[in-house]
């Protein structure tokens, strides 16, 4: 589990999940199992979703070192949450959570294509079931479509001048690699003075999220979240991506306006300089929690 990922922000999901003995929950990305465990050891019930087949079986690794029962695992998009709770008889819940984002083992397994530090293909695909790869998405679209796809999803300033440089690129051959992409990327920041990420993060996330579809499962699936809970049941999410932020923030704002959700979080929890300096792909961590009512 601690190959697979690092659970972050753990104390505060267990504090705003106010785990209680018996009753159920949902991890809807289960990762490596490492929330879910704690919330086993005390005491709660578990239901862990993820899209990827690998954090399905590290979960299951896992999962009974905390407790030998009382968890199942199914592998799946938490866009069909319902779906997946209903067929599971998790209806009611008491909390569910949500870390959005990549896993440690998918940064660092070659063979994934989301790390733009090591060499393998351009694929980015959290469900390997997927059709469209990030190669596609970098040899298929467009000048055009890949400045809009940088500079909308990723926040990259120089999003035209690296969508030139992947355009003159792709004409001598096609993009395949990961590393290569990153090549590319770096040539164009490098001439753009100092920056404080590497110099292709950004446009990693922004294909990272664009062949998973993310910022539109989690729109689709927060309401999904909330008609599962039952009353006081709390939702936890917890967001690496400015557009992820704030569709949260929406959806917690907007069912507080109706009547439906209590905010827990005036403003986003964030990981202590002590995590950062252990876990530093914690350090853009922002949690939001919420607690279901009913006012109307």
């Amino acid at each position: 589990m601690a190959r697979f990922h690092k659970p972050v922000l753990l104390k505060e999901i267990i504090n705003y999940l106010k785990v209680i003995r018996g009753e159920k929950y949902i991890d809807a990305t289960i990762g490596g199992g490492g929330h879910a465990q704690q919330i086993l050891s005390l005491g709660g019930k578990i239901l862990g979703i993820d899209c990827d087949p690998e954090a399905i079986k590290a979960a299951g690794r896992c999962l009974p070192t905390a407790c030998p029962t009382s968890w199942r695992l199914v592998q799946g998009n938490f866009v069909h949450l319902k779906k997946i709770a209903e067929k599971n008889k998790y209806t009611g819940v008491a909390g569910i959570l949500f870390d959005l984002g990549v896993s440690t083992y998918q940064l660092e397994t070659p063979k994934r294509g989301f790390s733009f530090k090591l060499e393998g293909p351009l694929d980015m695909r959290m469900d390997p079931s997927l059709s469209v790869t990030a190669a596609d998405l970098v040899n298929g679209l467009n000048k055009g479509e890949l400045d809009e796809l940088f500079s909308k999803l990723g926040q990259e300033h120089y999003s035209r001048r690296i969508a030139e440089a992947i355009c003159r690129a792709r004409r001598l051959k096609p993009i395949k690699a990961s590393n290569e992409l990153a090549e590319i990327i770096a040539k164009v920041r490098s001439k753009r003075g100092f920056i404080r990420l590497h110099p292709a993060t950004r446009c990693f996330q922004a294909l990272r999220i664009a062949v998973n579809d993310e910022l539109n499962n989690l729109k689709n699936a927060l309401p999904q979240a909330l008609d599962l809970l039952k009353l006081g049941g709390r939702l936890v999410v917890i967001s690496f991506h400015s557009g992820e932020d704030r569709i949260v923030k929406q959806f917690f704002r907007k069912k507080d306006e109706a009547g439906e959700l209590r905010i827990l979080t005036k403003k986003p929890v964030r990981p202590t300089q002590e995590e950062v300096g252990k876990n530093p792909r914690s350090r853009s961590a922002k949690l939001r929690a919420g607690e279901k009512i009913d006012e109307k």
